[in-house]
């Protein structure tokens, strides 16, 4: 049962709970940059970056969020030194366990998206032991994206759509951009809204290529471990002043959803 308190975005915001994202995926760039400015071994910066995840995921299950997707581990990220990746891996197994009770408080579900097979026995086990121990909470739906690429994902799923077909269970012009959609990770929830992005790179890199179709981009250029409550307000009052308009003239409505097949 949550115990953490919710948060009325028209106080600490000045918008209603209807202009906020439902689902905000988070490119967590800059750990690496923020060590050597400092130094400090690349890992340093990584294990500092541990607040800045705590921080966005609390505020944002207390703000209503819907969903919450943070880009953890990519698939190219297997390229970098060994040590570094190994260090990275005992990190987030050791972030799972210790941010489990803060998680339930606040009733937060978790999932991960992305490849199984090449994680570690120790991170693959606390994966599965949270996202057990988090299926039966009714709040925010958070996404670990880990050994994630975009590409991979799509891949997957059209393998897995032409399986069918060829199995005689689905029809070629029954494809369409639901059903695709619909054979992603992230099915059943809604696509991104608002795409953050930290330490003020312009690109998406390999990152829900597919559901970010129409999200709303917000380059911060402030370090991921420097990534505070004020930086996530910042973001969400820019995305609550922008008009969607989906391809239209004239927007009908600000907070419309984005146009389905």
């Amino acid at each position: 049962m949550p115990t953490t308190p919710a948060i009325d975005p028209a106080k600490v915001l000045g918008l209603p709970r209807e202009a906020l994202p439902r689902h905000i995926a988070v490119i967590m760039d800059g750990n690496g940059r923020w060590a050597e400015m400092r130094g400090l071994p690349r890992i340093e910066g990584h294990r500092n970056a541990g607040q800045a995840v705590r921080d966005t995921i609390t505020q944002c299950a207390r703000l209503g969020i819907e969903c919450l997707t943070l880009y953890s581990f990519s698939r190219e990220n297997w390229k970098r030194p060994v040590d570094e990746v190994n260090a990275l891996m005992v990190l987030y197994a050791q972030y799972l366990v210790d941010n489990r009770p803060e998680l339930m408080e606040n009733n937060v579900r978790v999932r991960q998206i992305g490849k199984r097979d090449r994680l570690p026995a120790l991170v693959m086990r606390e994966i599965e032991n949270l996202e057990q121990l988090t299926a039966a909470n009714t709040g925010m739906t958070l996404f670990l994206a880990i050994d994630y690429g975009s590409r991979a994902e799509i891949v997957d799923a059209i393998r897995g759509i032409a399986q069918r077909v060829k199995d005689g269970d689905l029809a070629i012009d029954q494809i369409d951009e639901q059903l695709v959609s619909d054979s992603l990770d992230t099915a059943g929830l809604p696509d991104p809204d608002l795409l953050i992005r930290t330490a003020g790179d312009f690109r998406v890199s390999n990152f829900l290529l597919w559901q970010i179709s129409y999200a709303e981009l917000c380059i911060m250029p402030v370090l991921w471990p420097d990534f505070r409550i004020e930086h996530l307000h910042e973001a969400l009052t820019s995305f609550g002043a922008r008009e969607r308009r989906y391809g239209d003239v004239a927007p009908p409505s600000r907070h419309s959803t984005p146009p389905t097949d």
